[in-house]
C-alpha cells in the first residue's frame, strides 16, 4: 500500500507537463537539474543555523540591547512547585476559570486566591521579556537583509528579473545556477530552523506560516518552478528586513523611528505584496504557461497556493492598517506577544505583609496599621 502511494505521489504527469518523466531530469550535456535529494541537506542545515542563532543571539544581539539599547532581562517572581497547578497549566488552561480555580483550591488544600496568584505567576514566566523578542527581531532582520540583499545579487543580470515572459522560456528542463541552489537551500534551511526553533520560542502560531512556506519552497523545487520560487522569495524579504527592523526599535522604545519604519513598511508591503505578487509573480504564472505547454497538476497547484498567499496577503494588510490607525491615534499596542505582564504588585504586598505578620508574631509587636493587618 505504501508503495502505491507512493508511486502515485511521484507519478511523472503529475510533476511535469507532456510526456517528461523523471529520467528526463538527470544531469547530462552539461545542464545541471533540482533534484528532491537536495532537500535533505537543509535539515542539518537548519541545526548548524540553530546553532548560530544562539551564538548571535547570546553574544551579538545580547550586547546591542544592553549596551546601546539599555535593555535588561526582566526579574520575575516564579511560581512555587506544584505538580497539580503545573500539570493542569500544562495540559488543560493557562487561565482558568473561577470554578476551576475553586477546585484545584480544594485538590491543594490552598486559599483560591493562592491558586490564582500562583497563575498569574506562571503566565508571567511563559511571556519572553523584551530583551529576549529584541534578540530575536535582531536576528530575523540580520538574516533577510542578508537574504534581500543576496537575492538581489543573484536575479539583478536574470532575463526573467525585469521579463517575466522569460520564466518560463524552456521551462521545464531548466539548468539549476549554483547562485540559484544557494538561494533555495539557505532560505529552506533557515525556515526549518524557525519551524525547529519554535517549541523554545513559545510563538506555535507561526507553525503554519513556516510549513506552508516550506511547501511551497519544496513543490517550486521539484517542478523546477525554481525561477519564480527565487521572484517570491525576495519580495517576501523586502518587506521582512523593514518589519524585523521596526520590531528592534519598539523594543528599545524609540517609538518615533519604529513608527516611521513601521509605515515605511507598510507602504513596502502593499506594493510587494498586493501589486507585484498579484500583477507580475501570479499573473506570469497563470497566463505565460499555457504559451509553452499543456496545463498539468502542477501548474493547477502552484497557481492555487500562490492564490492562497495572495489570499493571506489581503488579511495581512488589513491587520497591518488597523495597527497604524491605532499609532496614528495614539493607541498602538506591541506584537502579539504583548510584554505587559499581569499586575503583581498587590500579591507582592501580601505577601510583604504575611511576612511582617510572622515576624511580629515572633517578636510580640503589632506588624503595622490595622489597616495592614486586615489586609
Amino acid at each position: 500500500m505504501l508503495q502505491t502511494i507512493n508511486d502515485y505521489f511521484w507519478w511523472d504527469r503529475l510533476w511535469f507537463p507532456g510526456n517528461l518523466t523523471w529520467a528526463d531530469f538527470e544531469d547530462r550535456d552539461g545542464l545541471s537539474f533540482a533534484k528532491v535529494s537536495h532537500l535533505f541537506i537543509t535539515v542539518p542545515y537548519a541545526v548548524a543555523f540553530m546553532v548560530i542563532r544562539y551564538v548571535f543571539e547570546r553574544f551579538i544581539a545580547t550586547h546591542i540591547g544592553k549596551k546601546i539599547f539599555g535593555l535588561r532581562d526582566t526579574v520575575r517572581l516564579k511560581a512555587s512547585e506544584n505538580i497539580v497547578l503545573e500539570k493542569y497549566f500544562i495540559t488543560r488552561l493557562k487561565n482558568p476559570s473561577q470554578s476551576d480555580l475553586e477546585g484545584l483550591a480544594k485538590k491543594c488544600n490552598w486559599a483560591v486566591r493562592k491558586v490564582e496568584r500562583w497563575f498569574r505567576r506562571r503566565r508571567n514566566q511563559e511571556r519572553p521579556s523584551v530583551l529576549k523578542r529584541f534578540r530575536e527581531a535582531c536576528w530575523r532582520f540580520v538574516f533577510y537583509l542578508s537574504a534581500f540583499i543576496g537575492g538581489f545579487a543573484v536575479l539583478y543580470d536574470k532575463p526573467w528579473f525585469t521579463d517575466t515572459l522569460e520564466i518560463f522560456n524552456g521551462f521545464p528542463k531548466q539548468t539549476l545556477l549554483d547562485s540559484q541552489y544557494w538561494y533555495y537551500i539557505i532560505e529552506m534551511s533557515f525556515y526549518w530552523s524557525l519551524l525547529f526553533s519554535v517549541a523554545f520560542d513559545d510563538f506555535k502560531e507561526q507553525i503554519i506560516h513556516h510549513v506552508a512556506t516550506l511547501n511551497l519552497l519544496a513543490f517550486s523545487w521539484c517542478c523546477n518552478y525554481i525561477r519564480v520560487g527565487t521572484l517570491v522569495m525576495l519580495i517576501h524579504d523586502a518587506s521582512d528586513v523593514l518589519l524585523e527592523s521596526a520590531k528592534m526599535f519598539n523594543y528599545a522604545g524609540f517609538t518615533t523611528i519604529c513608527n516611521s519604519l513601521f509605515v515605511l513598511f507598510t507602504i513596502v508591503f502593499i506594493i510587494t505584496r498586493l501589486v507585484i505578487f498579484p500583477f507580475w509573480i501570479i499573473h506570469c504564472t497563470w497566463f505565460y504557461p499555457v504559451l509553452f505547454f499543456p496545463p498539468f497538476f502542477g501548474y493547477y497547484f502552484f497557481n492555487a497556493m500562490l492564490i492562497v498567499l495572495q489570499m493571506l496577503h489581503i488579511f495581512w494588510t488589513y491587520l497591518i492598517l488597523r495597527m497604524v490607525k491605532k499609532f496614528l491615534f495614539g493607541n498602538m499596542v506591541g506584537d502579539e506577544r504583548s510584554d505587559h505582564e499581569e499586575e503583581e504588585e498587590e500579591e507582592t504586598s501580601q505577601e510583604e505583609g504575611d511576612q511582617r505578620m510572622r515576624n511580629g508574631s515572633a517578636t510580640g509587636r503589632y506588624p503595622g496599621p490595622k489597616s495592614q493587618r486586615d489586609h
